[in-house]
């Protein structure tokens, strides 16, 4: 079967389960009529395809088609894997071995970047939060479990991996070869601008990056810092749960964030007074890089009138994921409740939306090769024009100042937070 018959029947079967989702997500509300009437109506379509298509398909590649393009319909993050596979992501995913530096989703099938860890091999190469990975190592990403593309860009250091990359800029796919290497988050930055504005600069919140932030916070206001900007652009690393901890850093009081999903209660994270620390102005720079606790942390300051954010929109992602296993040794990794901003929208469906909309320079250009030929960031290719801006913004006094603190019970989360993954046995 041709590659371009392959993407029909499977678009196709995808299509068909997108139809048989929406009747099982009504199931809980609808007759179990209705959930039986889509099922047959995709079993009927499936054994026309059989038996009428132009030639018989490979009902096998059909299926693991329907099954990833359901999966992405309602979750960029999930992954089915087979029962070979998750044995080896079971095997290695405890295992600190070099990668790349990419934060992955799927994106039209293919595997797509949401970010590259600043100074990563996959950043020095100028991936980007558009690009795509249309092969790794000539293996199609097309249908691949993310998990498993994660594991196939891990690798002992020094080693390689060829990845073919599909660009907005380029029309034809190019190939790339990343060197692996450990991955170093970058140290959180700050400094003094004009105005008495202190900038903090974070691109990852991993580990004790709260903690630093804080610091620097701590060691602006000293050198008398009257306004604050922190600075999110490319922040895709680190749970929500440490965005909890940085947006309460400029909270007192009130709902930071929630979570809730269809067997997860909803549960709060509210401020404690006693972990905040700055009341100054603030403005929060994001751009489509941002992702994951940075975002938790964005919305909480913007719905709660905290901040200003200044930028673009991020690129949505805050849930608990779980991988759950089949009968059969196979296993769905799945979001089973999504983080949300204190006015209610659930982070992984929206993003985060600027009050302060800023359009952002490219960051890297290319040759005729498609090679990049600028910096990696804005902040290094000139006039930052979002820096600008956020500076604009809290000088005039838009940043927005805490209110006066309010004793607050912090409410805690009994269960797994977003960056472990835990097999849950399949319902009876």
């Amino acid at each position: 079967m041709t590659s371009r018959i392959k993407l029909f029947v499977v678009s196709t079967s995808t299509c068909l389960v997108f139809v048989l989702l929406f009747g099982a997500m009504r199931g809980r509300s609808a007759s179990p009529e209705d959930t039986y009437r889509h099922l047959a109506v995709y079993t009927e379509v499936l054994s026309r395809i059989k038996s009428d298509y132009v030639e018989e398909p490979d009902m096998k590649s059909v299926t693991l088609g329907a099954v990833n393009g359901l999966l992405e319909s309602i979750d960029p993050y999930a992954s089915y894997l087979n029962a070979d596979q998750y044995k080896q992501w079971s095997k290695s995913k405890d295992q600190h071995k070099a990668g790349v530096g990419l934060v992955l989703s799927k994106k039209f099938g293919y595997v797509g970047i949401v970010d590259a860890i600043p100074g990563s091999p996959g950043a020095k190469a100028g991936l980007t939060t558009t690009d795509v990975l249309e092969t790794i190592n000539g293996v199609a990403t097309r249908d691949m479990p993310l998990a498993f593309a994660e594991l196939l860009l891990e690798g002992d250091p020094g080693t390689t991996v060829e990845v073919g990359v599909l660009r907005l800029r380029k029309p034809e796919p190019q190939k790339i070869t990343l060197t692996r290497a450990a991955i170093q988050y970058p140290a959180v930055t700050a400094k003094m601008e004009p105005e008495q504005v202190g900038l903090i600069q974070a691109t990852s919140l991993e580990g004790s990056k709260v903690k630093e932030i804080a610091a620097k916070v701590e060691e602006l206001q000293k050198q008398g810092a009257k306004r604050l900007v922190l600075d999110l652009r490319h922040c895709s690393t680190g749970g929500p749960e440490e965005g909890a901890k940085l947006a309460n850093l400029f909270l007192d009081k009130g709902l930071i964030t929630y979570i809730e999903g269809q067997k997860v209660q909803r549960q709060d994270f509210s401020a404690d007074a006693a972990a905040a620390i700055s009341r100054l102005p603030l403005a929060v720079i994001v751009n489509r890089g941002t992702a994951n606790g940075a975002e938790v942390a964005a919305a909480a300051l913007l719905d709660d009138k905290r901040a200003e954010v200044v930028g673009e929109r991020t690129y949505g992602n805050a849930a608990v994921r779980k991988a759950i296993t089949m009968d059969d040794g196979s296993a769905v990794i799945l979001s089973v409740a999504k983080y949300y901003s204190p006015g209610g929208k659930a982070i992984q469906d929206t993003g985060v939306t600027p009050s302060v909309p800023v359009a952002e320079a490219e960051a890297v250009a290319l040759d005729d090769d498609g090679n990049p030929t600028a910096p990696e960031t804005p902040q290094q290719a000139g006039e930052d024009v979002l820096l600008k801006k956020a500076i604009e913004v809290v000088t005039k006094g838009k940043g927005n100042v805490a209110s006066s603190p309010a004793p607050e019970t912090k409410k805690t989360v009994d269960g797994q937070p977003n960056h472990i993954i835990t097999p849950v046995p399949p319902p009876k």
